[in-house]
């Protein structure tokens, strides 16, 4: 998963997607399904110049949270949030952006701290299909093997620049810390990250995803879209934000 910037950035890529190289993901789901309106209630498209690069997360009326990595490259009135749609182009609500708070600690060249905070210009209030996140509790860590899904409209092949229309989302199962680290480097996948894969590849988040929500079978958000080898490869986990231990920064900007 690469940072988003190069198809906006190659759909904001930290997530090892184009070639074999690690990096920001930034745009569409692997092996995925077709999400419903109102699945993913929360989910917001984050958009520039008319273009998504990355996904988000409403957390209340005047808040999305997204990745560090889709946040870096851009002034507040650069960018729009769209709610309540399955399209990114079309549809919902979309908001002008006040403030972007990117985490102190976010280091760009291995992808930690990856979470930021937008602060909307205009309040985004619940519907019938839009809703806020629940958090998880701090410390919270997902389980290996538990279940989580996470939905997107990145591409739905590694090194495509072609993003689809529609929401799309996906399960796989959380993989170990220490697996996912003798995959990466045990140095590459810190405390502030979990991952998540099945074994045998094909599924999986990918550019144009990054800064998107996975959530676990209770509907509990864990984690947000980060980095990874590539989409949907065998041998190497998405990587995503773990929120359990990033909480503070977020409820500090809340």
């Amino acid at each position: 998963m690469a940072p988003v910037s190069q198809i906006v950035s190659a759909l904001m890529l930290p997530a090892l997607a184009l070639g074999a190289a690690i990096e920001p993901r930034g745009a569409d789901i692997v092996g995925g399904t077709a999400a419903a309106l109102g699945e993913f209630p929360y989910i917001v498209s984050l958009s520039t110049q008319g273009s998504h690069f990355c996904g988000g997360v409403l957390v209340n009326a005047n808040t999305v949270i997204t990745a560090a990595h889709c946040s870096v490259d851009f002034s507040a009135s650069q960018v729009k949030v769209r709610a309540g749609t399955l399209t990114w182009a079309s549809g919902g609500t979309q908001v002008g952006v006040s403030r972007i708070i990117v985490n102190p600690s976010y280091n760009s060249r291995t992808t930690d701290f990856d979470v930021a905070v937008w602060k909307l210009a205009s309040s985004i209030p619940e519907s019938s299909t839009i809703g806020y996140a629940t958090l998880p509790a701090a410390g919270s860590d997902p389980a290996a093997g538990s279940i989580v899904t996470t939905a997107g409209w990145g591409t739905t092949s590694e090194g495509s620049s072609s993003l689809p229309a529609r929401l799309n989302k996906v399960s796989v199962p959380v993989v170990s810390r220490a697996t996912c680290q003798s995959e990466y480097g045990r140095s590459a996948v810190t405390t502030n990250m979990f991952c998540a894969a099945q074994a045998q590849g094909g599924k999986d988040s990918c550019q144009g995803d990054s800064g998107g929500p996975i959530v676990d079978a209770n509907g509990v958000l864990q984690g947000l879209v980060s980095w990874g080898n590539g989409c949907a490869e065998a041998g190497f986990a998405g990587v995503y934000s773990r929120l359990g231990s990033l909480l503070s920064f977020v409820q500090a900007n809340l």
